[in-house]
């Protein structure tokens, strides 16, 4: 990745980090580079809720608006509807502004191109080369030939519509409990799961700006736990800010994460003979557990780098139609081009109407191996890879979890942090080894371990 862009866009503090000043180079870029077709640049713009979306929108259309381009104006809408939209309306891109799961101090800018799909690394590498190069010569139109803005007041009554027609599941009798996450899921899950027939309970649907993601949504979801149990629902399902993720909830207020969900999903899809390849991708951070279910009934598991983009080209490559991540972020290619909480949570309803079983039975197909993560704060992550006794000390763990367990050392992609992760079916052993692992990691590359950087069981 380069200066600019990481795994998933451009991220920073909003008005600090990422500032209007670089929406408005990105905007003036992305439309240079994306709409070199011959036409009018059309590009399709789509928000979160954070209070800094406004700003940020303003900056990017006023870019886009001033080499010639036209904006189409979609508002507040999920992610992965803005990549369906940017087909549905025939645009050379569309542009997303959102941190998805991030707190509201947070924003981020994320380009799709004209088939919806993200922007291959080497256009996303000419954007950022043109945003820090100053005195580009960039087209200056003027009167009629400057860029206008279009309000697509349908939009999203569009995307919802799609949803409904691409997997029209009959919902009559369950009672779901929708956390929204304050974030852009309010404004189509509650209407679609009622207009399939579903007792829809909401919670977390009201965004102010402020509250996206705050103590609710996929990263949070203990307060869609106990509204579960309370209103002795059948499932909840919890989607984070930009509504690209879903976690879910079963009857008994367990959580079902990712993996779990898409055990259930490949099953089934093996099941029928709908799993194309017979395989599933996932990332490297995915449960051991996940990968002995597939195992057990021949299905091939592909395993990634942890993003989502390293998922989508393992998929395309291979010609698979399903892979995603425990956090939620899961794809169905023959369905959409990106991770998508809706389609997820469609295809999980699905497979409870189809088997008749409740989501708790479903997520038994799946043994959790216990999974333990504690996050090293380092000075330079780089220093990692050719250390030989942090390599020792691998080995060393490697050996002791034996072939039901597993140790992963790898440097955050976002954060300064070294994230020591062990799974194994003995519970002490792993704590024990992780925690010895962690140490020598802080010691070798001279920081402390993060206080509360351990995250057990998830």
């Amino acid at each position: 990745m380069g200066m600019l862009f990481g795994t998933d866009g451009v991220r920073g503090v909003a008005n600090e980090g990422l500032t209007p000043e670089l929406a408005y180079k990105l905007g003036k870029a992305g439309a240079y580079v994306l709409g070199r077709g011959g036409r009018r640049p059309r590009i399709i713009l789509g928000k979160d809720t954070r209070i800094s979306g406004d700003m940020l929108e303003a900056a990017l259309m006023a870019g886009i608006l001033s080499v010639g381009g036209d904006c189409l104006r979609a508002g507040v809408v999920p992610t992965p509807g803005l990549a369906y939209l940017t087909r549905v309306y025939d645009c050379c891109a569309g542009i997303v502004i959102s941190a998805s799961h991030n707190p509201v101090a947070d924003n981020g800018i994320k380009f799709f191109a004209g088939d919806g799909f993200k922007l291959p690394d080497p256009v996303e590498e000419e954007i950022e080369r043109l945003v820090l190069k100053d005195g580009f010569p960039y087209p200056r139109p003027t009167g009629v030939d400057i860029g206008r803005v279009y309000e697509e007041k349908e939009a999203v009554g569009r995307y919802l519509s799609f949803l409904e027609e691409v997997l029209a599941v009959d919902l009559q009798g369950l009672k779901i409990v929708v956390d929204c996450a304050n974030g852009a899921a309010s404004c189509v899950a509650p209407q679609l799961f009622r207009d399939l027939g579903a007792e829809v309970v909401v919670i977390a649907g009201e965004p102010d700006g402020t509250n996206i993601n705050e103590e609710c949504g996929s990263t949070n979801p203990k307060a869609l736990q106990r509204e579960v149990r309370e209103r002795k629902a059948h499932l909840g399902l919890a989607f984070d800010g930009d509504a690209d993720r879903l976690i879910a909830v079963d009857e008994e207020g367990n959580l079902v994460d990712g993996d779990q969900i898409m055990v259930i999903c490949g099953l089934h899809r093996h099941r029928k003979g709908e799993l194309k390849g017979n395989r599933v991708t996932v990332s490297v951070m995915s449960n051991l557990g996940l990968k002995e279910a597939f195992q057990k009934v021949g299905v091939t598991v592909e395993e990634t780098r942890v993003g989502d983009r390293y998922i989508l080209e393992a998929l395309l490559q291979n010609g698979g139609v399903m892979g995603g991540e425990q956090s939620g972020h899961i794809i169905f290619l023959d369905r959409t081009t990106t991770g998508d909480g809706l389609v997820t949570a469609l295809e999980l309803l699905r497979v409870i109407r189809e088997e008749g079983k409740t989501l708790s039975q479903l997520a038994s197909q799946m043994r959790r191996f216990p999974q333990l993560l504690v996050n090293v704060r380092v000075r330079d992550k780089e220093g990692l890879k050719d250390n030989p006794e942090v390599a020792e000390a691998i080995r060393r763990a490697e050996e002791r979890l034996g072939e039901q367990g597993r140790i992963l050392v790898r440097p955050s992609g976002t954060e300064p942090l070294i994230r020591v992760m062990g799974e194994a079916l003995d519970e002490n052993l792993l704590r024990e080894v992780v925690d010895e692992l962690a140490e020598v990691v802080a010691v070798q590359l001279n920081r402390q371990l993060v206080a509360d950087g351990r995250e057990a069981g998830r």
